[in-house]
């Protein structure tokens, strides 16, 4: 059985991933509530800061994956993170360059925790990682790209990418920002397994050989059929809710999923998502035991655990006798 310690490690989405490709580990999670959630689930859990810990006390993992915090990265943040994105990436390369970075370079300190997982897999220790597996807001693009130029210089095959969860199984449209790395030969992003959503277009079309995407109704065990209001505006506009009827996947599922409504079809009110379902949603199963306070705010934050799976059967290494995918990861 792999071994992996897993940095910012949420309430278990990517773990639960990483269990379905037979990896086992240990999370780091500073958050008590997500923590709560970790331990009634049994999945072993450090409550602490990544920033002190490292590579050292966890000599037997050959897996780092990990997801930080994206406030300050996404666009329903502050913006700080996307205002000094040049300035991280720049960052990554100095660190690339054995550079120490201190966090007060940043308007907010919890910008520089995307510069957390380098640390671990540079920082001076007699082992390195087999595999790395990332992941975040697609803002921080850039960023896992700056990355991969590091990590290449180090030995690591990498590939990076925006991915729409979606096409992996997600009953939800989230696209995220990914990086896996392998020192053990080429790899690439995972092929989807299921059909792009696009609005109007019904879900038994597209390419045969897909998967049909999953609607909320296909995901929930609700037998009335019902239109999600969003609680964001679209267009700009606060008033002009987004909708989407149960037939169609989620919108993404936020910290605030628990504001959207959910109107029946004679336009009546009807029960908003129970955290059960909205975990559903987010790819957990229905029976995580979901504790502590703001749970909502975990499921947001969370990583779909299907996408992690999908990343880590990725982060194998693939055969170099596989050339179109040895192009795709170069």
């Amino acid at each position: 059985m792999t071994n992996a310690v897993e940095l910012f490690a949420g309430p278990g989405g990517m773990i639960l991933g990483l269990h379905a490709a037979g990896i086992r580990g240990t999370g780091i999670e500073w958050d008590p509530n997500a923590v709560a959630t970790r331990r009634a689930a049994g999945l072993p859990t450090i409550h602490a800061d990544v920033r002190n810990h490292g590579p050292r006390d966890f000599p037997n993992a050959t897996v780092l994956a990990g997801g930080p915090p994206c406030q300050t990265f996404t666009v329903a943040g502050n913006g700080t993170g996307r205002d000094e994105l040049d300035r991280v990436v720049d960052a990554v390369k100095r660190m690339g360059d054995r550079q120490t970075i201190d966090p007060r370079e940043f308007n907010d300190d919890r910008t520089a925790l995307v510069l957390e997982p380098l640390r671990w897999v540079l920082e001076d220790f007699e082992h390195s990682y087999n595999t790395i597996i990332l992941e975040q807001v697609p803002q921080v693009l850039p960023v896992w790209e700056a990355y991969a130029d590091v990590l290449r210089e180090e030995g690591y095959s990498v590939a990076t990418g925006i991915l729409a969860t979606e096409q992996y199984g997600v009953p939800q449209t989230r696209r995220r920002a990914v990086l896996i790395a392998s020192l053990n030969g080429p790899v690439a992003l995972p092929q989807p397994t299921h059909r792009p959503y696009r609005k109007g277009v019904p879900q038994h079309e597209g390419d045969p050989r897909l998967l049909s995407w999953v609607s909320m109704s296909d995901a929930l065990d609700r037998p009335q059929p019902f239109t999600v209001v969003s609680n964001y505006g679209t267009g700009g506009d606060p008033k002009n809710r987004g909708r989407r009827t149960s037939a169609e996947p989620a919108f993404t599922v936020t910290g605030k999923v628990s504001r959207n409504r959910i109107i029946g079809p004679g336009g009546d009110e009807l029960p908003r998502f129970t955290s059960a379902e909205a975990g559903v949603l987010q790819g957990f199963p229905a029976d995580h035991p979901w504790s502590g306070n703001d749970i909502p705010q975990q499921i947001g934050n969370a990583c779909p655990a299907p996408l992690a799976a999908a990343l880590a059967h990725a982060s194998r290494a693939i055969p170099a006798s596989s050339p179109a995918i040895v192009e795709a990861a170069a």
